[in-house]
């Protein structure tokens, strides 16, 4: 066995046909399957690469990489699937692909690996699954490739997931098998069956290399292939298509009544439609809301005359994700309070592009902008007395600034909206940035309602302006450019599109 998804609860008021005149009728009179081969997948020309780096770190070991399983909503109701994302860098498959499945990269006698899929196949029409499995079953769910549909897609070998077990555990005592032990508890824990044999020691060991096997797969995705920066241009067209949308909509979010929920609706829509949903909740937050940095809820009213700050991204069929930001004025005007922050914010981001670009740490891009931010800040008049811009900037006895800029400017961006998480501090804070990164630079200041350190007029309004930039050989390229940013620019653009 591989990979089991959570449990469901199965009414008992449900009846079951079961008699064999019934499953024979059920099994019979459907026309011939197409039996087309499926195509090769345009990824599938960029995943061995990735495979062979992986094969490389890791070169004696079984390295088994599971998909992850269905989880149960609410009693037979499962969430929609989305596969782990390591299984998805390594094979290429996104969207709902594929529940319970394990990927192995399995070590040849004459070094290298064999990459294998093992998964649950299609099952025939005289199967039980076929009609009587709700979850499962093609009659209820629709059908699922071949082991030479999978083959043919992928380039790897494709075997059934009912082998896995006898597969992983062979010749374990002689071999090295690594796991990413988070992404399904179930695999993990037959991985650790496999391994009983160990001594406590060994198996502290052997864990360890668990967890550099899921490091290597997540910073190895620091840096994109051409395949991967092309995933990245197709989210942020269509991020910027759905905040278009909510632009258009936004007389209606105000008209209707709990605004915020309209928005959030009419986003979710343009990425259901354009990819496979959104790439995180989204944060579709009025007024005084905006200061609230991961205000999810979306359950607020817009108002003319306040901002609206959407923090949204499409996720596209093959998991990557734009996170783009923008700060919007509901009547399609800034109010002077408002324009004042919203191009504090901006010129500290123009500081932070200035900044990203080969050669340069990750952490340049941070303290370019939050320089901006201080120096504004102090301008104003809001750091404590006898602090300044230096003053605030040290790292130990400073960062008062941190009050209405609380998180930092960037973050790497792919598969996962917050992608290489699994990095050390010298492999991202600290690491040099290269041609092929995407990271977002994503400054703000947020003067809540109730600060009464803050002047009045800036009190409930917050700004955040994020866009989704790549990495070139001579500096960087915004692949958000399509959603505009200077004030006049963000003005004019409402205008236009209310006037369609």
């Amino acid at each position: 066995m591989g990979g089991v998804s959570e449990k469901q609860q199965q009414a008992e008021h449900r009846s079951r046909p079961g008699g064999a005149q019934f499953r024979e009728f059920v099994a019979s009179g459907w026309a011939p399957r197409d039996t087309t081969p499926t195509a090769r997948a345009a990824v599938a020309d960029f995943t061995p690469a990735r495979r062979e780096a992986l094969s490389r770190e890791f070169p004696d070991a079984r390295l088994v990489i599971p998909a992850g399983g269905l989880k149960v909503r609410s009693n037979d109701c499962d969430y929609q699937f989305r596969p782990h994302s390591a299984f998805a860098w390594v094979t290429g498959l996104g969207a709902d692909r594929e529940p319970d499945a394990v990927f192995v990269l399995e070590p040849r006698p004459e070094g290298g690996h064999e990459a294998q899929i093992f998964f649950k196949p299609l099952a025939g029409r005289d199967t039980e699954e076929f009609f009587g499995d709700s979850r499962y079953g093609e009659f209820w769910v629709g059908a699922r490739p071949t082991l030479d549909d999978m083959s043919n897609e992928l380039g790897v070998t494709a075997r059934h997931l009912d082998e896995f077990g006898d597969a992983v555990a062979k010749d374990a005592g002689a071999v090295d098998v690594l796991v990413v032990r988070d992404a399904d508890a179930d695999v993990t824990a037959q991985i650790e069956q496999v391994r009983s044999h160990l001594d406590e020691a060994a198996t502290e060991a052997v864990q360890a290399k668990d967890a550099e096997l899921a490091r290597f797969l997540s910073t190895a995705r620091l840096t994109k292939d051409a395949w991967e920066v092309g995933q990245m241009r197709e989210a942020c067209d269509a991020t910027a298509r759905g905040f278009e949308a909510v632009v258009a909509d936004l007389p209606e979010a105000v008209h209707r009544g709990r605004g915020e929920r309209w928005v959030e609706g009419v986003f979710g829509l343009y990425a259901r439609h354009a990819g496979n949903g959104v790439g995180y909740d989204s944060i579709c937050a009025s007024g005084d809301h905006a200061n609230t940095l991961h205000w999810i809820k979306n359950t607020g009213e817009i108002r003319s005359g306040d901002l609206l700050l959407i923090d949204a991204g499409v996720e596209v069929d093959s998991l990557f994700t734009a996170d783009v930001t923008r700060t919007l004025p509901v009547s399609g005007t800034f109010s002077p309070a408002q324009r004042e922050i919203y191009q504090a914010v901006l010129d500290a981001q123009n500081a932070g592009f200035a900044a990203a670009k080969p050669g340069a740490k990750f952490s340049d891009v941070h303290a370019a902008a939050i320089r901006v931010i201080a120096e504004r800040l102090h301008g104003w008049g809001l750091l404590p007395e006898g602090v300044d811009v230096e003053a605030t900037l040290d790292p130990e006895n400073g960062q008062y600034h941190r009050r209405w800029m609380v998180h930092g400017t960037s973050h790497h961006l792919g598969l996962d909206v917050h992608d290489c998480a699994l990095a050390r501090k010298e492999e991202y804070m600290d690491a040099e940035l290269s041609e092929g990164m995407i990271i977002t630079i994503e400054p703000g200041l947020y003067f809540k309602a109730d600060d009464e350190l803050a002047p009045e007029r800036f009190r409930g309004i917050g700004v955040r302006i994020e866009d989704d930039v790549l990495i070139t050989a001579d500096g960087n390229e915004n692949l958000s450019k399509a959603l505009p940013r200077e004030p006049d620019e963000v003005e004019a653009w409402i205008k236009d599109v209310w006037s369609r």
